[in-house]
């Protein structure tokens, strides 16, 4: 298979020394392209990377300021020049023996996406599953999927479809849902394999409350721009059942027509107009995304 892996680094130098050989040994015994992101570390990192021997299979791009999970995996998915990228996080927890088992679900499957979905992911930490389980179902609410670890570090890509989806994906943590949902939302083909992930032994996760709103606004975001009726649709119907349930017993005691409930129902009638023109701006988006989808296939 003809494939880069990708691996975003941020102050990661104790997972750079122990890691970095067996990263290089593995991508060069199989021939593949690895392409490291310095995404603009205070550490060792940079220091480490530069002294690194001379590989041809090896490439290194350094940030100069730190622009984030999401635009560490934007830099170096866009330098991949293969057509699967994998990427691969650096601070110890993926196993590289788990990159043969994405291979072969996207071998058996023909998939445009694989997930590398953690089995033993979070089993002590109860605030950050529940966190999860939320976003999982807001996302399965507003785009259906049977997706069970939307925000897997480890993934494989058809590099010319997560190409064309990087403009739309945040810098930020909440990159591995969008890209996710961006594939889901497009109808391509998606299947998740089982990995098992290791503790973090070095390091500390930036992951906290604001990436969760973080990613829950992304998702709204991305729904907007494929699916807007899915928002608009609920929103009006809840304004004008609020409208009518206010707005009729008061009529019928021939009260005239309450200011509330008049509001509410033009408000309703407001997002449903929006939502329609939203549907056909979106609409005509999607038809250019598979128009290009036919082009590169020929």
């Amino acid at each position: 298979m003809d494939l880069s892996l990708v691996i975003p680094i941020y102050n990661e130098q104790e997972s750079l020394r122990s890691g970095l050989p067996s990263w290089i040994d593995f991508t060069a015994a199989r021939g593949w392209t690895l392409i490291l992101v310095n995404d603009g570390s205070r550490d060792q990192t940079r220091d480490i990377l530069a002294n690194l021997p001379f590989y041809e299979h090896v490439h290194v791009i350094h940030h100069k300021v730190n622009r984030g999970y999401g635009g560490a995996l934007k830099t170096g998915l866009t330098a991949a020049m293969t057509e699967y990228s994998i990427t691969f996080d650096a601070d110890g927890q993926h196993h590289l023996e788990s990159i043969d088992n994405l291979v072969a679900a996207q071998q058996n499957s023909d998939a445009d996406l694989v997930i590398g979905a953690r089995v033993n992911a979070d089993r002590n930490a109860f605030t950050r599953g529940v966190g999860k389980k939320i976003i999982r179902w807001i996302s399965r609410i507003l785009i259906p999927n049977q997706i069970s670890d939307l925000n897997s570090g480890m993934k494989l890509y058809k590099t010319s479809l997560v190409k064309k989806y990087l403009p739309l994906c945040p810098d930020s943590m909440a990159f591995s849902d969008v890209i996710t949902l961006s594939f889901l939302a497009n109808r391509h083909l998606v299947v998740e394999t089982p990995i098992e992930i290791l503790p973090r032994t070095t390091g500390k996760s930036t992951i906290n409350f604001n990436t969760a709103v973080d990613t829950v606004i992304e998702i709204i975001n991305i729904v907007m721009m494929f699916y807007p009726l899915r928002i608009f649709l609920p929103l009006a119907a809840i304004l004008l059942a609020a409208g009518l349930i206010w707005g009729l017993p008061i009529v019928l005691m021939g009260r005239g027509v309450s200011v509330g409930a008049m509001l509410a129902l033009i408000s309703g009638g407001l997002c449903l107009l929006l939502g329609l023109i939203a549907e056909q701006l979106s609409q005509i988006r999607r038809d250019l995304l598979r128009k290009d989808d036919k082009d590169a296939a020929r």
